[in-house]
């Protein structure tokens, strides 16, 4: 079967489970993770052959992807901001959202006037709460190179998978296995603290989609209703401790929480609080400081 014929094939087996343009994505994922052909070459070499073999592969995607396994999961990997991360069932993937609250604090790096002071130093701290796959520390270290980053999860397997990232990536993170829920406090002190915690409240489930309430981990994406800032609350708790003097705590937020999330953290001592939305329009991060 050539490309072109198995395009067409590719979109009559999942157009009763998919939007046409989510079909057109995953076909061109697959094109480049199966046979290095990136869309340009598909449209180039339109008679490409594809072997017996391959195909079986192909049929046995399709499969996972009517059960609406997440094509990440199928093919291992993800990108985030230009990085390409491993990922399986103990992490989650990354999302645009995270992007841009990453986008955020390195670009609140670079307004400052000793930018270049703090890109020769080694001075720069950065903790990550809750790391899963690595994309935020990993990220960050590729941006501020200089930084000395370290990243928190309860996971052992998602730090796993973590460290392997940073390994592919080419950059050294402090990773801990800790559970930032009885965590009292930590021995350093750090200039950014960054955290997105679980915050999807049990109520709002029937609105996840079934590829992620199926297949991504629970354990980093639900609080219960009763007390959905559990983790904004206990992490701002440690960040007053812990913060250096000038110091910046970020989160990503759920979006139906913006106005209580702020009001916790200004109870808890927090000042210069800036709430902002995501590409979407909806409330998604905060930045605040001592």
């Amino acid at each position: 079967m050539n490309i072109k014929s198995l395009k067409t094939y590719f979109f009559t087996e999942l157009q009763t489970i998919q939007e046409d343009s989510e079909i057109e994505s995953f076909f061109f994922i697959l094109t480049e993770f199966l046979h290095n052909l990136k869309r340009i070459d598909v449209s180039l070499h339109p008679d490409f052959e594809v072997s017996e073999t391959d195909l079986e592969k192909w049929k046995t995607i399709i499969s996972e992807l009517k059960t609406e396994k997440p094509i990440q999961y199928i093919t291992g990997e993800a990108w985030f901001y230009g990085l390409r991360f491993e990922v399986n069932e103990n992490t989650l993937i990354p999302r645009p959202e995270t992007e841009e609250l990453v986008e955020w604090i390195v670009e609140s790096q670079k307004s400052k006037v000793d930018y270049l002071s703090i890109q020769k130093s080694n001075n720069l701290t950065i903790l990550d709460i809750g790391t899963g796959s690595g994309c935020i520390p990993i990220t960050l270290k590729k941006e501020i190179p200089s930084a000395f980053v370290s990243a928190i999860d309860i996971s052992e397997k998602a730090l796993e998978m973590a460290r392997k990232n940073a390994i592919n990536n080419k950059v050294e993170i402090n990773f801990i296995h800790q559970n930032i829920l009885e965590t009292e406090s930590l021995d350093e002190k750090y200039d950014i603290i960054v955290s997105n915690p679980p915050y999807v409240r049990n109520l709002e489930k029937q609105e996840i989609k079934k590829n992620v309430l199926d297949y991504e981990p629970h354990l980093a994406l639900f609080v219960h209703d009763s007390d959905a800032l559990l983790f904004y609350r206990k992490i701002a708790q440690l960040a007053f401790k812990i913060l250096a003097p000038n110091g910046k705590l970020f989160f990503e937020i759920n979006q139906y929480l913006g106005k209580e999330t702020v009001e916790l953290i200004e109870q808890l001592g927090f000042n210069n609080i800036e709430l902002r939305k995501d590409f979407m329009g909806n409330d998604r991060m905060i930045c605040c400081g001592l």
